[in-house]
């Protein structure tokens, strides 16, 4: 209090209470602000070697320096022409189907650990743009079920049971490569194997989607005499994924084999009833009529061509669409 009674006797009255500036009498004119009184009484002191204090009308700049508003759009955002920001993809949530076939790439081992990393790498440029993803994967590259059924009093289920036994093994190899590479990944199998995996559990399954993780669904559906394809079919549903990408060896469906019918005519776009009518070797029926019924589009194209996998996760033309059209899909999505 004495030290604001002997500013004010020495230097008059301050005519405003939030901001009153002091010059020294010897400083020259473009000197800096010595000391300056805000609301927060937050003293702004400089260096001068003059103790004799002056106030002064130099107008002063305090306006804050300005920034730019043109900034870099964020991962997964665009700018139209008129400025305004879109996404760069279709989908935000969505389910990949790898087969076990396609794990094995060149058919020499079992697992090709190539094909791995290079799913990982698109993967996680893509999860990268905010774009959440779950993967299914098939077994058929170490055990396929209904191929083994019968064989030495083998019945249908226990062949199916080993068979998603084989899905867990593909899940676990996928997981540690996508781990490799800084991509935080769960999987959850469809039967308790605590000291492998985690149980699914739909819950915690989208929260881990939520928080940025890539969820691997292994040992199918859990039941017989489903296959993995409606393993995809129904964990889409069950977690609202947008779309079911389905990754083969194929490039796009021929309404006929090609190697048997050298006039087989490629589909770009089919509808669920195309599929369930012309009987096309895409999914099996149930599968399909589960994206049916719940409005989900499947994308069926080619796991071994690269860049695929993230440009059908991004929603770009490859391979098969069916589902109606992309465009009508694209505007729900």
């Amino acid at each position: 209090m004495a030290l604001s009674n002997r500013l004010v006797s020495s230097f008059g009255a301050i005519s405003s209470p939030s901001l009153c500036f002091l010059k020294p009498k010897n400083c020259q004119k473009n000197s800096s602000v010595v000391m300056g009184f805000r609301s927060s009484y937050r003293p702004l002191i400089v260096n001068c070697t003059s103790d004799e204090m002056e106030p002064t009308s130099e107008p002063m700049n305090l306006r804050p320096p300005q920034f730019s508003s043109m900034s870099m759009p964020p991962f997964g955002i665009s700018m139209n022409d008129n400025g305004t920001s879109k996404p760069s993809y279709k989908w935000r949530r969505v389910l990949l189907k790898v087969s076990g076939e396609a794990l094995a790439g060149d058919q020499k081992q079992n697992i090709d650990p190539k094909i791995t990393m290079a799913i990982a790498r698109e993967v996680a440029s893509v999860t990268r743009l905010g774009i959440e993803v779950a993967i299914v994967v098939g077994g058929g590259n170490i055990f396929r079920g209904s191929s083994w059924a019968g064989c030495s009093g083998l019945d249908r289920s226990s062949a199916d049971y080993i068979g998603m036994l084989a899905t867990v093994m593909n899940a676990i190899f996928l997981q540690a490569t996508m781990e490799s590479i800084g991509i935080p990944t769960r999987v959850q199998t469809a039967f308790r194997m605590s000291e492998v995996a985690e149980p699914y559990i739909r819950r915690r399954a989208v929260r881990h989607l939520e928080k940025g993780r890539v969820v691997i669904f292994a040992a199918g559906t859990g039941n017989a005499f489903f296959t993995t394809d409606t393993a995809a079919a129904l964990r889409s549903a069950e977690i609202n994924a947008e779309v079911v990408l389905k990754a083969t060896n194929v490039d796009v469906v021929y309404d006929d084999d090609p190697r048997r019918n050298p006039n087989a005519r490629l589909l770009e776009t089919l509808t669920y009833h195309d599929v369930t009518s012309k009987e096309l070797s895409v999914m099996d029926m149930t599968a399909i009529t589960l994206c049916q019924e719940n409005n989900i589009p499947v994308v069926v194209f080619n796991l071994n061509k690269p860049g695929n996998i993230s440009k059908a996760i991004r929603g770009e033309r490859v391979g098969t669409f069916i589902g109606g059209t992309r465009n009508s899909v694209t505007a729900r999505a």
